[in-house]
């Protein structure tokens, strides 16, 4: 584990202790129980103020990369509204205390992502309880694998689709009244937009269409000086994956294929987030940031 993000290390040989075990935890799983568990940058991920001031919602935010963006957010400055499943409480109120423990003010609104009421009411909230909002990050996201078609629900491929998408438009849209000029809206796709995986057909699906939401809202609101950008993970190691994220024969295996030869870590993924939030990337808008090991992508 590096000391902190700037420490320069072998990527190779980061993370060589943590080794993906088969595991299952019912969905939607957690990081307190995952093992062995997920560096999020708790003790690494060290901040120089590039958010001070700011005020960001982040969707998924009790875990993986969501919480890892929650608590890297706040070390540079800036206050959150987390967004979970009420079932997540346990792994929220760990983040909101290492949120807390920054200086930064942190605010837990639990709800169904599915559920376009809640997600109009968690901007609203956000913004009455920090007096606005200039980043938006959605990342909460459903994956369970499925190995045939013909046995995908009608349930199963609408929830993916509702949690993924449905509920990025939702929570976008009643955004961007309150975004002014400088503000940032990052969304959460994958390299399952690219390399799409044979048993998660409606995931990827819901990922590929992440891509061109950023990307067309990225030209519509560039204008009013609203960044849209994307940020595609890899094979990272977050309770998704060991909750039917992937099948039981895999997660030893996890991330291997990559020319790193490793999962990555959850900690990796949040400077992408600030980098993208920050005012270093006011030139950068209908971008998709890759940060998968190395696997290719267009």
């Amino acid at each position: 584990m590096p000391k902190d993000q700037y420490t320069l290390s072998d990527p190779t040989k980061l993370y060589s202790d943590i080794e993906p075990e088969k595991q299952h935890q019912p969905e939607p799983g957690l990081d307190t129980k995952l093992d062995p568990k997920a560096d999020l940058g708790e003790d690494t991920y060290r901040g120089t103020e590039r958010l001070k001031g700011r005020k960001a919602l982040i969707t998924g935010a009790d875990s993986g990369i969501g919480a890892a963006t929650a608590i890297a957010f706040a070390r540079e400055g800036a206050d959150v509204v987390l967004s979970y499943l009420p079932g997540e409480e346990r792994d929220a109120r760990r983040i909101v205390r290492l949120i807390e423990a920054s200086g930064r003010t942190a605010v837990a609104y639990p709800g169904d992502l599915r559920d376009a009421g809640y997600c109009r009411e968690l901007v609203s909230t956000a913004v009455a309880e920090l007096g606005g909002i200039d980043i938006l990050v959605n990342n909460g996201g459903k994956q369970i694998y499925n190995e045939d078609l013909t046995t995908l629900t009608d349930e199963q491929f609408d929830d993916t689709f509702k949690t993924n998408v449905y509920a990025m438009f939702w929570i976008t849209k009643a955004a961007l009244p309150h975004l002014k000029p400088g503000s940032a809206i990052i969304n959460t796709t994958s390299i399952q937009a690219y390399s799409p995986s044979d048993i998660l057909v409606d995931y990827a699906s819901t990922k590929a269409t992440i891509n061109a939401f950023t990307k067309a809202l990225a030209q519509q609101v560039g204008p009013k000086g609203i960044r849209v950008n994307a940020v595609a993970p890899g094979p990272v190691w977050t309770p998704l994956q060991v909750s039917d994220g992937q099948p039981q024969d895999k997660i030893a295996r996890f991330g291997e294929q990559t020319p790193l030869g490793r999962m990555g870590q959850p900690a990796e993924l949040a400077p992408a987030y600030v980098f993208l939030a920050s005012a270093e990337a006011s030139y950068v808008l209908g971008e998709t940031l890759n940060v998968n090991g190395g696997m290719p992508t267009p």
